[in-house]
């Protein structure tokens, strides 16, 4: 999940971007040219990778061209996607974090796509990731096309360690994941604080970044559904056993020094060149291969790698999980024709293989996948991650189930409930809601 995305700031800027308040960009076509809307809520540094796509779409499919919208909105929140759809003036294309494609077809907000993908290419399953694939897909019926993936891994200021007495070198990747102790012994060396007793440098923080439920409950083994029951999981002993270690880590830190340090180093809306990371304030992260244009937009001079997500306990085979985002045709388009031809195009060889090169991002496509030549040395690991990622479950309240898990995280990490008690409410949120679905 991202990442760099705009805040939602709620429907009534639908209208401001309609009239022409935000950012729109399109290339010069005849005045025949079919005009088709695409909207994301990238924000900085792939919002501009997205418009050169379009930009390349435009000047070689003269009779359709492409206008990019930037949009508020996050990987849960489409308020501004249901407000114009809802109101008859939805965008053409939209791109959408995947794993709630299945919540928003049956919200009824996006258009079947079965048979029109079908005309362009019957064999498309085929030539996707599976997992990325099945996360379009709704009722046996397509919904999207998936457009890029990324795996997660831990990111490490070598300077930093190197400050601290540790030797880089112990992190390699070629040495396997170091265990979730020693992360922590390496940590606390890093760990300072003013005299006030804030922390002024931290050398990991386990929910910062992508430090998810997700992350924590696949590394101890946790399984957050079972589809064949249709039902949610997050009292699975794996998920317990990852909020566990979210409480422990922030009660021994200090709960309110660590708030106190995220507030201050990565609050809400901090500009990319001023994340901790790279100012030296923060020394390990677990964050996702976008985060690779990031360090090379903003960071080029820090010296650091990324390695496996550290391990339960020495020998554990490595743990990570896939997301990723999806262009999808929002229901009432007028122009759905037009606008698959562009889905097919960006989400095919032509635009996958231009956001992978710019963005650092996973590719989706096979093809794509095997071409070893536009992948960077620090894009390996993520490439690699891909054989062992595992991927949310694709649950037709996956937005509203990740939604509930993170409030059951902010209670713990908080220590204000237990991680039992916390991912209870989250059930109780989720699974009433998941029933009206069933059987899947």
């Amino acid at each position: 999940m991202r990442r760099v995305v705009m805040t939602a700031v709620g429907a009534l800027l639908v209208l401001g971007i309609l009239a022409g308040c935000s950012k729109k960009t399109e290339v010069s076509g005849t005045s025949q040219a079919e005009k088709v809307v695409f909207w994301t809520s990238h924000g900085p540094p792939d919002n501009g990778i997205l418009e050169s796509i379009a930009t390349a779409y435009n000047a070689t499919n003269p009779e359709v061209q492409v206008q990019f919208v930037q949009v508020p909105g996050s990987e849960t929140d489409v308020t501004s996607l249901m407000t114009a759809v809802r109101g008859g003036t939805g965008p053409d294309v939209y791109m959408l974090d995947r794993f709630t494609v299945a919540q928003r077809a049956s919200d009824g907000l996006l258009e079947d796509l079965t048979a029109d993908l079908a005309k362009l290419d019957a064999n498309l399953k085929d030539k996707y990731l599976s997992f990325a694939w099945d996360e379009d897909q709704y009722r046996g019926r397509t919904y999207g096309l998936p457009f890029d993936t990324d795996t997660r891994g831990l990111y490490y200021n070598k300077q930093m360690l190197i400050d601290a007495g540790i030797d880089p070198a112990e992190l390699d990747k070629k040495n396997g994941p170091i265990t979730l102790d020693r992360l922590r012994e390496i940590a606390r060396k890093i760990d300072t604080k003013d005299a006030q007793g804030n922390y002024t440098k931290a050398g990991f923080i386990p929910q910062m970044e992508q430090g998810w439920h997700y992350t924590w409950g696949f590394l101890f083994g946790g399984e957050f559904a079972d589809l064949s029951a249709g039902k949610v999981t997050p009292t699975d002993p794996g998920v317990v056993a990852g909020f566990q270690y979210l409480y422990d880590y922030n009660k021994e830190m200090g709960v309110q020094q660590v708030q106190t340090f995220i507030s201050s180093y990565n609050p809400p809306n901090n500009p990319p060149q001023q994340h901790p990371f790279i100012t030296g304030h923060l020394a390990m992260m677990i964050t996702g291969d976008w985060f690779l244009n990031t360090m090379r937009t903003y960071a080029p001079d820090v010296d650091y790698d990324i390695t496996y997500i550290p391990s339960v306990k020495q020998g554990d085979q490595p743990s990570t999980w896939a997301g990723g985002w999806t262009f999808v045709v929002p229901t009432g388009s007028k122009k759905k024709e037009a606008a698959v031809r562009f889905i097919h195009w960006a989400c095919g060889a032509e635009g996958q293989r231009i956001y992978t090169r710019d963005s650092g991002h996973c590719p989706t496509l096979l093809s794509i996948s095997s071409d070893e030549s536009i992948f960077t040395e620090k894009q390996t690991y993520f490439r690699e991650a891909l054989f062992f990622t595992k991927s949310r479950p694709p649950l037709p309240v996956g937005a509203l189930y990740w939604d509930a898990l993170s409030t059951a995280q902010d209670m713990v990490v908080q220590n204000a409930q237990t991680p039992l008690e916390a991912l209870r409410q989250a059930e109780q949120q989720t699974q009433p809601q998941l029933d009206k679905f069933l059987p899947l």
